[in-house]
């Protein structure tokens, strides 16, 4: 028998042969036994192995995920690979036949080129180039001849942003074009209000409750004009409206009025941040009448609706146009929309002409994708309410409603909040807007409510409700408000049995029961309102003397919101909320509610509130630990 080496004479051990590429070793862990299942089995293993080194870090990016790019490599090539990692560089060991381990390496080498190159340049760039060598390194000169021969491959043509967006500029003017110029400006400052000083201005401002402006331009800031403090420094030139408002008797604008309306007059974007009950209403509805008979196209030539009131509610929406009602300037006609309410005679009222759409946006958004309304004439917007409309999950039906809507209009927007959902709409609505906000950004309660705040439990509530109501005088009026629908019918049912007249309101009710029930209480046929968070926004009663929280809401903004019932038209008003273990997540919260408006703090509810912050920690401690083991074991 001739002689042989002796690597040609002994096949080798698969263990030998899988080393881990991490350089644990052990024939069940790391790469070793991923390698005994890859491919077809290797030939060639009586030639030595060809072997050579790249830096560690490249180790992921040979072996890809789960292995995929080294397997695909050793069946094509019909080798197998053996990678070890050491200190700073991995050792590569290639057994087969003496061309496909060439060929197995000049592989390995183009993935380890393309991933320098890949870290060099753009990730753009070169992501799907990164793939597409990544594949061709996988193939056999014989498959990549063949693809060659057959297909001509050409290069993508990169996209031309700047030309795509010119294009859509292009477009957006060709959109617009055909409509009339609109006027923004009809603000005249009084004399009275023009001798003003700038101390009297920053006096009268914290006197009534330290209103605060900015501009939030971001190039030269304008000037924030004085407030008007009489309703004929702001309405001078307008005798019909200064009538109306002298009709429904109120003696001066409240301070939000007062500071909004020489803004809105001048044409100017603005951000409305007030409690509920402030006169925000107002605040944009008499600047609205003024711009919509003023624009140099006449009413009657518009083709459409001029102004435009988005609100979160169908019971805000029947107020918002209650009020225009009220204050009706120069004929306006207004049409309030909404869900619920007949379809088919909305739709007649709009076919028939209307000035002004008081809508929810789900109605009109219906309404607007079937062709029943023209949005293209508005050039005065209003999004009432706004953080309740994002609450609701209404931003997908506003985003598609205003883009029928000219983008050259006036935009106001008003909130009780101004969280960063809220912040995001307005920059994405309004141009250039003047912010004016109440007391502060901050989430607080009016403070002409008295708060009281009564620890309990959930089988304690009845009893206490039942004294509450038996201990109401004839002059008071109360809205009980409740989490569910469920607790609203059988607190009513309860009450009902007992002979105590009460109206019900949830959103499970008709639209007409429910306009009755706001009706009955509104005249004082019923003094007792039970109702849910339908209620806490958009019930304009001024006669309510107490809101009562028979279960504390979901969030510490409804809770302010529901407060904010009472204490309106400068009135005084008590809230009395039923707090349980079960909303100790908001105790904190709501003790900073109490504190902002100097109200008393009972001891139990900073007992829950500091028991509540333990137990999270405690769960937190407890989380971190078990991630912490999970890891361990993981690597062990």
């Amino acid at each position: 028998m001739s002689w042989a080496p002796e690597w040609k004479r002994v096949e080798p051990n698969p263990r030998d042969l899988g080393t881990s590429w991490d350089n644990r070793g052990g024939g069940d862990c790391g790469w070793s036994s991923l390698s005994d299942h890859l491919g077809p089995r290797a030939t060639g293993y009586r030639e030595p192995p060809l072997c050579f080194c790249f830096n560690n870090n490249m180790v992921g990016v040979v072996i890809g995920r789960g292995g995929s790019k080294i397997k695909n490599i050793q069946h094509l090539t019909n080798t197998k690979i053996q990678i070890i990692k050491g200190d700073s560089e991995a050792e590569v060991k290639i057994f087969g036949s003496h061309d496909m381990k060439a060929k197995a390496k000049e592989a390995i080498e183009t993935l380890v080129k393309k991933r320098q190159s890949y870290n060099s340049e753009s990730n753009a760039d070169n992501a799907t180039s990164q793939s597409r060598d990544d594949n061709a390194a996988f193939q056999s000169p014989a498959e990549s001849s063949l693809r060659t021969n057959n297909t001509i491959k050409q290069a993508q043509p990169l996209l031309d942003w700047d030309q795509i967006r010119a294009e859509s500029m292009e477009w957006e003017k060709r959109k617009w074009a055909d409509l009339p110029p609109i006027k923004k400006d009809f603000y005249t400052e009084s004399k009275e209000t023009s001798l003003m000083s700038e101390t009297e201005v920053d006096n009268w401002r914290k006197e009534n409750f330290n209103i605060i402006c900015d501009d939030l331009k971001n190039a030269e800031k304008r000037i924030i004009p004085n407030p008007t403090c009489k309703f004929k420094d702001a309405f001078q030139q307008y005798p019909e409206l200064l009538k109306n408002i002298a009709m429904a008797g109120f003696q001066k604008p409240t301070p939000i009025q007062s500071q909004a309306w020489p803004i809105i007059l001048q044409g100017i974007d603005l951000i409305g941040v007030a409690q509920t009950g402030t006169g925000k209403t107002l605040a944009y509805l008499m600047p609205g009448f003024i711009h919509l008979v003023s624009q140099p196209l006449p009413k009657e030539q518009r083709n459409g609706p001029g102004m435009l009131v988005l609100t979160p509610t169908r019971e805000l929406a029947l107020q918002v146009n209650a009020e225009c009602s009220k204050y009706s300037y120069d004929g306006l006609k207004s049409v309030c929309i909404y869900g619920g309410g007949n379809r088919k005679e909305q739709i007649q009222a709009i076919s028939e002409g209307v000035d002004i759409i008081i809508a929810t946006p789900g109605r009109l958004n219906d309404l607007q994708m079937n062709n029943f309304v023209n949005l293209r004439s508005i050039t005065y917007l209003v999004l009432d309410e706004a953080d309740k409309m994002l609450d609701l999950g209404f931003e997908h039906q506003i985003m598609k409603i205003l883009l029928d809507v000219r983008p050259d209009r006036q935009t106001i927007m008003t909130s009780a909040t101004w969280p960063d959902t809220v912040r995001r709409l307005a920059h994405s609505y309004l141009k250039e807007p003047m912010i004016v906000y109440v007391d502060t950004l901050d989430l607080a309660a009016v403070h002409t409510v008295k708060q009281d705040i009564i620890v309990t439990t959930e089988e304690e509530k009845r009893v206490l409700i039942q004294e509450f109501l038996e201990n109401m005088s004839p002059k008071d009026k109360v809205i009980v408000f409740v989490s569910r629908k469920l607790i609203a019918d059988d607190l009513s049912s309860d009450l009902s049995i007992q002979g105590i007249p009460v109206q019900l309101l949830h959103g499970d009710r008709e639209q007409s029961d429910r306009e009755q029930a706001l009706e009955d209480f509104k005249n004082g046929r019923v003094k007792i309102l039970i109702a849910t968070d339908l209620a806490s926004r958009g019930l304009d009663v001024d006669d309510i003397t107490h809101v009562y929280n028979y279960d504390f809401p979901r969030n510490i903004e409804e809770y302010v919101h529901r407060v904010g019932r009472t204490g309106r038209a400068g009135k005084t008003g008590i809230s009395v909320t039923l707090f349980t273990d079960n909303d100790s997540k908001t105790a904190s919260e709501l003790i900073k509610i109490l504190k902002r408006a100097s109200q008393s703090v009972p001891e139990d509810l900073i007992t829950i509130a500091e028991e509540y912050q333990f137990r999270e920690q405690k769960k937190d401690i407890k989380r971190r630990s078990r991630k912490y083991q999970g890891k361990s074991k993981r690597f062990y």
